[in-house]
């Protein structure tokens, strides 16, 4: 069995994509874009280092940069099927329209610039109908029943915590008379979040692959992180101020929501404006409610409890262009979420270019900044930005809230891996900045004695 990088290797974090190929089969966990950087596009669109038909792709869950490229694959003729649990694929449906849709937009916006300059057309890198044929592979499955995807190749699905449907998933590859099984954590969320259950790990592998996001560090405490964001939401509408909230529509708005209808309910702060400014987070919700089976304990008494609807009274989800425009307008204290997370795109930078140079205004980060994105030169200190061609000035507070975050630390890393540990298997390092991996294999060099590979983009390893 071979296990190839393709992707979210080197020290990156983005562009998940593990080829799995033995004698009989091949198959592709994740299929995710890069992002961040002004090299993310041309690597978005080159092809894969294959020339060899695909049996399947598993898909750990519905985050753009792990199931992004899908439609890339049906647009250079593959016919596999692509498999996920139900709600990650109701999840993968809703992203990939979008992509496809804002893909579109910027190839028409750059082509009226390419048609003054005289400069030939580009294409975006797929299509609505690359992104439609992709949805109609999606094949549903079960957590802990395994299937079979390819000739000789199973897969097994379980629970990731990470986002509604995430799953963390063990190949096992029946070749030379044995079996042989490689686990891929996917991205794992920290035991505790709000929401979703915690992980489950697999107690069988002769190979892990583990993603090291935060694999040099731990969060700060949850419950301490809501109490800074309450504090900062109290004196914000105190002194009448905008909060801009950079929030990943799928996952994080979602979960800011949950925690917004609590403080309401429990009165830590009279009820004030709230604006959940993205089309694809206000369906994003409405798929995360028609998944109650995947919610903790915590979660489902919450809504037992109380009426959510009069606790998120004003709450305002805004489809249009022209409410989104109108939040401009609006005085007095709010609270703004708008995708993208990573202010890479989308109606959040139109509130940054409005508030940014404002005293008074706040940001919110909730979530991971990749190396690149707007969101990190922000995070980092950043005394301007070019936004839409426009240099910003910033004078706006910047807070991170690191607690937030649907990745888990190294310490939850760490006992995730602990279970399958005594199998003794090779270990193998991904999704992680060098210095978030470089920690997380001295962490586990001293833990359990075994040294993890740190893969580069286009390592192959022999299992």
């Amino acid at each position: 069995m071979l296990v190839s990088f393709l992707g979210s290797a080197g020290g990156e974090v983005t562009g998940s994509a593990s080829l799995v190929e033995s004698a009989r089969g091949r198959v592709l966990v994740d299929c995710g874009m890069f992002q961040g950087g002004k090299k993310a596009d041309a690597r978005n669109r080159a092809p894969f280092a294959s020339r060899q038909k695909l049996d399947a792709v598993l898909v750990t869950h519905a985050h753009l940069d792990h199931s992004g490229r899908l439609p890339m694959l049906v647009k250079a003729g593959e016919k596999c099927l692509f498999y996920g649990t139900p709600a990650t694929n109701d999840l993968v449906a809703l992203i990939l329209r979008d992509a496809a849709r804002l893909m579109a937009q910027d190839a028409e916006r750059q082509n009226r610039k390419r048609q003054r300059s005289g400069q030939r057309a580009v294409e975006p890198p797929y299509t609505v109908d690359d992104a439609e044929e992709a949805i109609a592979r999606l094949t549903p499955v079960p957590y802990n029943e395994p299937v079979e995807v390819a000739s000789g190749i199973r897969a097994c699905f379980t629970e990731a915590g990470h986002l509604l449907g995430s799953s963390s998933i063990q190949v096992s590859v029946d070749e030379e008379g044995r079996t042989k099984r490689v686990v891929f954590s996917g991205d794992l969320g920290p035991k505790g979040a709000p929401i979703l259950k915690d992980y489950e790990p697999f107690h069988e592998a002769d190979a892990v692959v583990i993603e090291s996001t935060y694999g040099d560090r731990e969060h700060r405490p949850f419950g301490e992180t809501v109490a800074e964001f309450e504090t900062i939401v109290h004196d914000t509408v105190a002194q009448g101020g905008k909060m801009l909230m950079p929030t990943f529509s799928v996952g994080r708005a979602q979960v800011m929501t949950m925690i917004l209808a609590e403080m309401f309910r429990e009165g830590k702060v009279k009820p004030f404006p709230v604006f959940l400014d993205s089309p694809m987070a206000i369906e994003a919700s409405r798929i995360t409610m028609r998944h109650p089976e995947l919610f903790d304990d915590e979660m489902s008494g919450f809504l037992r409890e109380g009426n959510l609807e009069t606790d998120l009274k004003t709450y305002k989800a805004t489809q249009t262009v022209q409410e989104s425009m109108e939040i401009n307008q609006v005085k007095g204290p709010c609270l703004v979420m708008a995708g993208a997370g990573m202010c890479t795109g989308g109606r959040i930078l139109h509130h940054l270019k409005h508030n940014l140079w404002r005293n008074g205004t706040h940001v919110l980060f909730v979530g991971y900044q990749a190396a690149g994105s707007l969101g990190r030169m922000l995070v980092q200190g950043a005394k301007s930005v070019n936004i839409h061609g426009e240099k910003i000035a910033v004078r706006a507070q910047i807070h991170t809230l690191g607690g937030f975050s649907a990745h888990a630390g190294q310490k939850d890393l760490l006992a995730w891996l602990d279970v399958m540990a005594p199998c003794r298997p090779k270990i193998i390092i991904n999704h992680g900045e060098d210095e978030a991996r470089k920690a997380l294999r001295a962490r586990i060099q001293e833990r359990h004695g075994l040294t993890p590979e740190l893969p580069d983009e286009g390592t192959a390893i022999h299992l």
